[in-house]
């Protein structure tokens, strides 16, 4: 596996990156410039971040100068399954394409293709259930 920069989309891996820095400070108010560090992002994107994750009842901020963003939820109930969702929603695991609506063979393939994706969300939920933000925590 290359540390090499992708073009893929790397939300996912800095909610959790930030979710388990909140998870090391229990009972901290922490504001987005000092976790933006850690992550190596900017707070603007941590923020944007950590707003669907608050969306979504994980997270909860406070406004003002001693203000900050601390859990909501336990690390040990706390999944990446509930990462996952609270930043992807419905999206596809697998990006279908849509295909020329002409083609018949497109449609089969974009059909078979969508139930395959189906199967890869429901297997990678399944995945990122069973390990908990305190699981990340233990070195």
């Amino acid at each position: 596996m290359s540390d090499m920069a992708h073009a893929t989309n790397t939300q996912f891996s800095v909610a959790v990156h930030l979710a388990t820095l909140l998870a090391g400070r229990p009972g901290e108010l922490v504001d987005s410039v000092e976790l933006a560090l850690s992550p190596a992002t900017n707070p603007v994107h941590a923020r944007r971040i950590l707003g669907r994750l608050r969306e979504a009842g994980l997270v909860h901020s406070h406004a003002g100068p001693k203000g900050g963003w601390s859990l909501s939820v336990p690390p040990e109930a706390l999944t990446l399954a509930d990462i996952w969702t609270a930043i992807n929603a419905d999206s596809p695991v697998l990006g279908v394409h849509l295909p020329n609506p002409a083609c018949p063979i497109g449609q089969t393939v974009t059909t078979n293709l969508h139930r395959q994706d189906t199967l890869a969300r429901q297997a990678l939920l399944t995945t990122l259930s069973q390990t908990t933000i305190a699981h990340l925590l233990t070195p």
